[in-house]
């Protein structure tokens, strides 16, 4: 009987004689930090993870799962960090700085803002550092760390930026609007909703832009700032839009994990029980693994079909990553980090995961 609850609970059903652990996966390896972590890892080129804690330190842990080292900072990181071409990882902290650091954990530079930094910093192609602050700015740095531009906003910001095939930046504000801004700085367009735009945005290749505001609408627009589409959903949660090879998107919608065409139709709504802060993440079998404050890492196929579940006491927001050869790594609960060997990689889509791509430098040119 309890099995049978616990199968209507989480969406599937469970037949006679069915093992009784055939839906919960246990992870390969976790990692006690103690301190919660709420930042999505970065992976680099050897497989290495980056991560940051509550406590202020950054992390760099094997794919075994062995501490290689770690960098105190000062204050909580809620910023994901990104890896440059080079190595180097970037990552904002409340102490009002973001952060330069080599991939063998010695700091090479800070640079000062207003506020908080917990957007996690973007990439460019040609070493540009691009972030916002709760100083209501959005800074573009060179790669030694010093200031190329910043541009002002109407209120803090959170929202991680989006870089377009033409170097063009993408990321909301608290002050309602959606902005493009060219390379240089300079604004090509903002887009107003009704209500602070608090996640990050996914984009295609030809463009198009999507993303949420508070203000209970999901938005697509047009490379030109023009409204392609809108859905109303009724979400106010952070959830940052991703995308499946085959251009559905999904994200999170306050209890709900929506799928939606790129024409802007729902196709189905998944209910969680608890509020879904992090960005989906989509394989390349086009299932897709999501998380909410229930704790479950879930992973389902595209029809709704339950696949598996894996219990992560104590979750807080942060998105899963995927590696190479098919691991799944994410903060664990509990101020642990934890590794699924699941054996699939990270779908070959424009943007499958937060940040789009396992260096979380959000910029599509490094996407799969």
């Amino acid at each position: 009987m309890k099995r049978v609850i616990l199968g209507l609970l989480l969406g599937f059903s469970v037949g006679h004689g069915a093992e009784p652990n055939q839906y919960v996966r246990e992870p390969s390896w976790k990692l006690d930090l103690r301190s919660r972590s709420d930042t999505s890892p970065a992976l680099g080129t050897n497989g290495t993870i980056y991560f940051g804690t509550f406590h202020g330190a950054l992390w760099a842990v094997s794919p075994e799962g062995d501490k290689l080292w770690t960098l105190p900072i000062g204050r909580e990181i809620m910023s994901a960090p990104s890896l440059g071409a080079d190595g180097t990882i970037y990552l904002g902290c409340r102490d009002n700085h973001v952060y330069a650091v080599s991939a063998e954990g010695k700091k090479r530079w800070s640079f000062r803002t207003g506020r908080w930094v917990d957007a996690s910093p973007s990439i460019a192609s040609d070493g540009t550092v691009y972030f916002g602050s709760w100083d209501r700015n959005f800074y573009a740095l060179k790669p030694d760390g010093s200031l190329k531009w910043k541009f002002p906003t109407g209120d803090i910001i959170v929202s991680s930026a989006a870089i377009g095939v033409d170097g063009r930046i993408y990321f909301g504000s608290h002050d309602g609007r959606f902005y493009a801004l060219n390379p240089d700085g300079t604004k090509a367009w903002d887009y107003s909703t009704v209500g602070p735009i608090i996640s990050s945005p996914a984009i295609t290749r030809e463009g198009v832009i999507y993303f949420t505001s508070v203000d209970g609408f999901f938005y697509a627009l047009n490379p030109d700032g023009k409204l392609r589409w809108r859905l109303l959903t009724g979400g106010v949660t952070e959830s940052s839009p991703v995308l499946a090879p085959d251009e559905t998107i999904y994200v999170g919608v306050n209890r709900h994990l929506w799928a939606i065409t790129p024409e802007g139709k729902k196709v189905w709504e998944r209910l969680d029980g608890y509020a879904i802060d992090a960005a989906p993440v989509v394989l390349s079998n086009s299932n897709i693994l999501f998380i909410s404050r229930q704790s479950y890492l879930l992973q389902i196929k595209p029809n709704l079909e339950f696949l598996w579940q894996m219990a992560l006491p104590d979750y807080r927001s942060a998105s899963p990553t995927i590696s190479t050869r098919g691991d799944i790594v994410l903060p664990g609960g509990w101020n642990h980090i934890v590794s699924y060997s699941n054996g699939v990689a990270l779908a070959t889509s424009p943007w499958p995961k937060f940040k789009g791509n396992i260096r979380n430098t959000g910029n599509i040119k490094d996407n799969p």
